[in-house]
């Protein structure tokens, strides 16, 4: 993106944000083991049509075939919903994006089905607290480098891997946009941070090895080793005022 956001730009961002956060909000009442990962996906597009000129801003993406991406377990992003169960202790990746008067927001939350194994749990955590890391390093003047050695080292102290296939990316008048935002790096290096963008900064965290296979389906994108995996993502305004979370 070479020209800056408006206010009203940002702000019809964060009016679908809301909604798109609402949905992740609904989502932890909505699952659990028995139901669906399609009756996800019909939940997001339920929820949408209760709001005119909103849309999903994934489905037929690159070809992607539909609304929302729900991964389960080990599968790191990119799982297309279908007939597929919930199992009591999975973990599932909902991750999802609305389009709204030509601007775009995109964000991604990792459930528990019923009681998670205690890996599970510590996982969930440290992935929700990375991206937490990350977000208080968007802000004026900060490099993208600095954004990503913070995700990366909390999850590293924490003995789990960030995916580095897999990156986060600007967004606003498109839905993926430069630059991209790497999870990884080094604090002072890379694009200066500035006002008037937005970016999607979403931790991957793998409870084993960083490498990935890609399925047969061409989309889901797995741990190599089958190790647990969690996504977490939130679209943010660099403002003067610091970081600005638009799905919320």
């Amino acid at each position: 993106m070479k020209k800056p956001l408006t206010n009203t730009e940002l702000n019809t961002m964060k009016e679908a944000g809301k909604v798109a956060g609402e949905v992740l909000k609904e989502l932890k009442y909505f699952i659990k083991p028995g139901i669906s990962t399609q009756d996800i996906e019909k939940f997001f597009e339920d929820k949408l049509k209760k709001y005119p000129g909103m849309e999903s801003a994934f489905k037929g993406f690159m070809g992607y075939p539909a609304s929302c991406c729900v991964s389960v377990n080990e599968e790191i992003i990119h799982g297309i919903p279908s007939a597929r169960c919930v199992n009591e202790g999975d973990l599932i990746s909902v991750d999802l994006g609305i389009k709204y008067k030509g601007l775009f927001v995109d964000t991604a939350y990792t459930y528990i089905a019923g009681e998670g194994s205690v890996l599970a749990k510590k996982l969930v955590e440290v992935s929700i607290e990375s991206l937490n890391k990350g977000i208080e390093k968007v802000r004026v003047g900060m490099k993208l480098g600095d954004l990503g050695f913070a995700i990366q080292n909390f999850v590293e102290e924490n003995n789990f891997s960030v995916i580095r296939k897999f990156v986060g990316h600007g967004i606003g008048r498109k839905l993926h946009i430069e630059p991209e935002v790497p999870n990884f790096g080094d604090r002072g290096q890379g694009l200066e941070l500035k006002e008037g963008f937005a970016l999607a900064v979403e931790p991957m965290v793998s409870a084993g090895t960083y490498d990935v296979d890609i399925l047969e389906d061409g989309w889901t994108a797995k741990t190599k080793d089958n190790s647990l995996s969690a996504h977490f993502e939130h679209t943010i305004a660099i403002t003067k005022d610091g970081p600005w979370v638009l799905t919320n």
